[in-house]
């Protein structure tokens, strides 16, 4: 009886969100509707105008495969100020169900709009301005933006995982680590494309806690700058070639121009992250201390430290609201295939339910559906993406302002 009361409880505690289990919940409101599927994808982008009006989206008519080459999504946004209007601005053949086509409002603009595209078998990106209309092309595909909006890091996104990679136009060999890939640095204004980190400069660093043979696939992704954008991070991660699975995952950090690159010896297995400020970053990771759990990481330090392991304990996707103060954050489904989403109050230390939300089991691998938790600009309202509704993803709102304040 004692074991199984046991085995009960480390359930019921592996299974909830944390502390705030059975706290009352906000009304989520759908801002896009069938017949048609919505979303937006990751969670680290502005998806918010700067007024907070707009709310940028996608729009496509299947989600139960993923895409090929020549499916088009619709670009678009959705007004508040006027019953939720949808509003297409575009259309783009480079997208993921995880990511997107990296659609994003541009720092520093108060008009313009980024995705990613091709035109034949290159990706580019579109820079639009949805007042004017008035549009441009970079030669080439964008994943994250400097805060100033000057810069920009790409990867080569044929090379992702199924979930986040773009379909090739043509059939290409990606080779295990070829030395003219890895991290490029792009000039928002020319467009000028420079390799600042290679496969070579990566793998030429050792580690005791991984090996890899001939035969992988290597890959590096999800790049984020720092808030002053002085540095950057990603993982390198590298799985066999039938892509059953990722064998191991390095973390480091490098300048703005790929100098100075850091292999953390303590963040063992990055999963989801967020700069905190310019020297740290909260990271989900493997650690022999603590196991599985949310860490406070020194950028080129071996320092770390758990952070709220009693009440942020299952990965999920981060980001810091209203100056730190509060990180929003969703789950993965648990035993019961809901999705919860929250709020964690860093001073006081205690978490606020904000929902949570049923995913059916389609919706897994490649096609699944992540609420990738997205905030305005003031950190009072938040948008994430969802089938619960019964009409299939579709991007929900939630006021938060009687919590944050």
């Amino acid at each position: 009886m004692r074991r199984r009361t046991f085995l009960k409880q480390a359930l019921a505690a592996f299974m909830a969100p944390g502390s705030f289990r059975g706290s009352q919940a906000l009304a989520a409101r759908p801002i896009t509707r069938g017949p048609k599927f919505h979303w937006y994808g990751y969670y680290d982008k502005l998806e918010f105008s700067p007024d907070n009006r707009y709310v940028l989206g996608v729009e496509v008519d299947f989600e139960d495969r993923v895409p090929g080459p020549n499916d088009a999504v619709k670009v678009g946004m959705v007004d508040l100020q006027d019953n939720d209007r949808w509003i297409e601005l575009g259309e783009s053949r480079a997208w993921s169900w995880q990511q997107g086509p990296m659609l994003q409002w541009l720092p520093g603009s108060h008009s313009e709009i980024l995705y990613n595209d091709r035109e034949d078998d290159q990706f580019v990106a579109r820079i639009v301005d949805v007042k004017t209309g008035k549009r441009r092309t970079l030669p080439s595909s964008i994943y994250t933006i400097s805060p100033d909006g000057a810069w920009a890091l790409t990867t080569d996104f044929a090379r992702l995982r199924p979930e986040t990679r773009y379909a090739p136009g043509r059939e290409i060999d990606l080779g295990v680590a070829p030395a003219d890939s890895g991290i490029w640095r792009i000039d928002m204004k020319t467009g000028a494309r420079k390799l600042i980190i290679s496969f070579e400069d990566v793998l030429k660093i050792p580690s005791p806690h991984c090996r890899w043979g001939r035969y992988l696939l290597h890959w590096l992704s999800h790049m984020q700058i720092a808030p002053d954008g002085s540095r950057f991070v990603f993982v390198h991660r590298w799985r066999d070639k039938d892509d059953r699975q990722i064998l191991c995952t390095r973390f480091f950090s490098a300048n703005a121009d790929g100098s100075d690159l850091f292999l953390s010896s303590q963040i063992l297995s990055a999963s989801h992250y967020a700069w905190r400020d310019p020297r740290t970053l909260l990271v989900w990771s493997w650690n022999p201390t603590h196991g599985e759990k949310f860490y406070l990481w020194e950028d080129k330090t071996d320092r770390i430290s758990v952070f709220a392991p009693e009440v942020m304990t299952r990965n999920g996707h981060i980001t810091y609201l209203r100056e730190n103060r509060w990180i929003l954050s969703d789950t993965y489904p648990d035993r019961d295939r809901n999705q919860h989403l929250y709020l964690y109050n860093v001073e006081t230390g205690k978490a606020y339910s904000l929902g949570r939300y049923y995913t059916p089991p389609k919706y897994t691998g490649p096609v699944r559906c992540d609420l990738h938790p997205r905030a305005s600009r003031d950190g009072r309202m938040v948008v994430f993406d969802s089938p619960h509704g019964g009409n299939g993803r579709q991007m929900y709102l939630v006021d938060v302002s009687s919590i944050v304040g």
